[in-house]
């Protein structure tokens, strides 16, 4: 009798751990969600800081494999410096809470990215969660594009191979560098949206 009820259970208990956390979802073609974090020095910052630009949001758990796979051979840090030379701003946001897999406190997330040579405009602290649940933010990386007038232009993941493995990274599509190539251009993101690959955001 227990046998064929646990059975039956089973998939809603699997679909309810799916479903949690709650989060809402920033839609491509509306305004971005706006928000302030701390970054990793204390500082107050804001995207509304940067109107006018263009803004990448990464989202990152130091710990995870699908993100170490681009920053062990310094292909994130590259992309980085690429769109930040080219004007654009790019935010990395770490929303693992406190005691969770990933989490950072500044000091800690200053020196990850003097390890790593990280190269963002900023590495903002979000333990709360408030800012990945505004985004919809499910994986690590889970990527964003902002356009320079403040228009969600793209949502999805780094890139186009779902894997952890370095090796791919080479014959991917670039799915964020193209979408913020067509973003400096003035238009229309080709990919607007794709599906984000990685490791659970650490709520």
């Amino acid at each position: 009798m227990m046998k064929p009820l646990f059975a039956a259970v089973a998939p809603i208990m699997v679909l309810g751990v799916l479903a949690a956390p709650v989060l809402a979802n920033a839609v491509v073609g509306q305004p971005a969600p706006a928000f302030t974090a701390k970054d990793a020095a204390g500082r107050s910052v804001s995207l509304s800081d940067f109107k006018g630009k263009p803004v990448v949001l990464e989202w990152t758990n130091p710990e995870c494999p699908f993100v170490q796979k681009y920053y062990s051979g310094g292909d994130m840090q590259k992309l980085q410096a690429e769109a930040r030379k080219g004007g654009a701003v790019w935010l990395t946001i770490n929303s693992g809470a406190a005691g969770k897999q990933g989490h950072l406190s500044g000091e800690q997330a200053g020196a990850k990215m003097r390890q790593q040579g990280s190269q963002p405009t900023a590495y903002l602290l979000d333990a709360d969660g408030a800012v990945g649940r505004a985004y919809g933010a499910r994986t690590t990386p889970h990527m964003f594009v902002i356009a320079p007038d403040g228009t969600l232009a793209y949502a999805g993941g780094i890139d186009s191979i779902p894997s952890a493995n370095p090796a791919d990274i080479a014959r991917a599509e670039p799915l964020v560098k193209l979408a913020l190539a067509d973003v400096k251009a003035g238009k229309p993101v080709a990919t607007p949206t794709s599906r984000p690959y990685g490791c659970s955001v650490k709520y």
